[in-house]
């Protein structure tokens, strides 16, 4: 259980980098052909699309990448007690 547990929290600790990633680049708005923001959005539009509809936007701010980065973050601390 424990080695399954670190792969698991390995794959979430890069998908947090991943929407870190998207979040910076939606700042600065590279070219829309960079294949580093389109493979960041590629990957976490599956998670962050469907949050994205059903949270109110807040003065145009868009708190889906928040919201999913928090459940990662609990999740995380789930299988690190799980591992143990």
């Amino acid at each position: 259980m424990t080695f399954v547990a670190g792969v698991l929290i390995f794959a979430l600790q890069i998908f947090l980098v991943v929407i870190l990633i998207r979040v910076v680049f939606s700042w600065v708005s590279p070219v829309p052909t960079n294949p580093v923001s389109r493979l960041a959005w590629q990957v976490t539009e599956p998670v962050l699309g469907p949050i994205r509809r059903r949270l109110p936007l807040m003065s145009g701010i868009d708190l889906s990448p928040l919201v999913v980065w928090l459940i990662t973050i609990i999740l995380i601390s789930v299988l690190r007690n799980v591992g143990r």
